[in-house]
């Protein structure tokens, strides 16, 4: 039997996303001896559990509806007092008030982390959101930021001391990212090929608001109007759904560009998608630590990301990528232009991007990371 210590992890839905992603590389990866984990999901979780590699995690769903739940509150409370954890560990807005039925259920050490911003605060301005933070403050014991942007915000803005505080940013596991070797074959479901004059551009993420990839529709359109000649070979991915995912297929089939472009919805094979791109684009109004950046740096792709939250801290401007303001489709259009016509300049972006990534961003160490505060926190007094 195994008597480890045991960690819950509270997230408001176990789906696909950059959050959930982090997750499940962070059980998968840590020794088997080290903790045993459990996942309690708010609401709902998806097939994406599967990718839990350990038989032994086990995934609770509290069904928690919409708004202010306060039977939520309650089967949570009844939940830990059941499942006794050594350690509770929240992540961002939509879990941060849990916090309060673990203490009440004697959960001895708290942590929470600040994976990135809400579309209904893109920029952490919200004074409500600000007071909730503050309000649950005390009773957690360390704060795990994915970004300095974040950090900042912590100290500024909550005012949480320093010495509370741990950036930690995600790791990407290179076994699963990485260029791709020999030439480009087909992809099931997908009717592209992928001859060497092809520049292939493309985004991967959920299609709503915060994502904004109604942003990059506009700039690929604008892109073909200025210079036709390049729509014989630029192609357009966006992979991932959601209630954007429509109005980006209507305004491309509108300026009649369907045929340059592919949208096929949630796909389980990124990697190998992430290996038909020649340049990724990430057209966000807000982030913390995007893992799909860190995916495409890892792949060898440069980045074209909008200035926000931390894709300052991944993307070095001119060297792994280019930065660009958010919600701008003219001044994006004008850097994929750039990219189409200097191939060089994409390949030597490319091997910077995946040298950075194998020098800062490995999971090992964003794994060494997680155990060393997660020891640090159960270390005898």
């Amino acid at each position: 039997m195994n008597n480890s210590p045991l960690i819950v992890h509270i997230i408001y839905r176990l789906g696909i996303g950059g959050l959930e992603n982090g997750l499940v590389n962070l059980i998968d990866n840590m020794p088997t001896d080290g903790y045993r984990h459990v996942i309690i999901s708010l609401t709902d979780s998806s097939d994406f559990q599967d990718r839990l590699m350990r038989s032994d995690v086990r995934v609770y769903q509290l069904n928690k509806k919409q708004g202010q739940d306060w039977g939520s509150f309650l089967q949570l409370y009844k939940l830990l007092k059941q499942l006794r954890p050594d350690i509770v560990h929240t992540r961002n807005l939509g879990t941060i008030e849990y916090q309060i039925p673990a203490w009440l259920a004697g959960i001895k050490h708290r942590v929470h982390g600040e994976h990135g911003w809400d579309i209904f605060d893109p920029e952490g301005k919200n004074i409500k959101y600000q007071r909730v933070r503050r309000i649950v403050k005390p009773l957690i014991q360390q704060y795990i930021p994915l970004s300095k942007h974040l950090e900042n915000y912590l100290t500024e803005k909550i005012q949480v001391s320093p010495e509370k505080i741990t950036r930690i940013c995600n790791g990407v596991d290179t076994s699963v990212f990485y260029p791709p070797q020999g030439n480009k074959t087909p992809l099931p479901g997908c009717s592209c090929s992928f001859p060497q004059e092809k520049v292939v551009i493309g985004t991967v993420g959920r299609m709503h608001g915060v994502k904004d990839q109604l942003t990059l529709v506009k700039a690929f359109i604008y892109a073909c109007e200025q210079q036709p000649a390049i729509k014989a070979k630029l192609k357009l991915f966006i992979v991932g759904d959601g209630p954007l995912r429509e109005k980006a297929i209507n305004l491309l089939t509108e300026k009649q560009l369907m045929d340059n472009a592919w949208l096929p919805g949630e796909r389980s094979d990124v990697a190998e998608i992430m290996r038909r791109l020649d340049l990724f684009i990430l057209p966000s109004l807000a982030e913390g630590i995007s893992n799909t950046i860190l995916e495409a740096m890892a792949t060898g792709l440069p980045v074209i990301a909008t200035n926000v939250g931390g894709n300052p801290e991944l993307v070095e401007d001119g060297k792994t990528g280019q930065l660009t303001k958010a919600g701008d489709p003219v001044a994006m259009a004008e850097k994929i232009l750039d990219y189409v016509s200097h191939e060089q300049k994409r390949r030597e972006h490319g091997q910077h991007a995946q040298q950075r990534v194998l020098q800062q961003f490995s999971l090992a160490a964003m794994v060494d990371q997680y155990k060393s505060v997660y020891d640090s926190l159960l270390k005898p007094e």
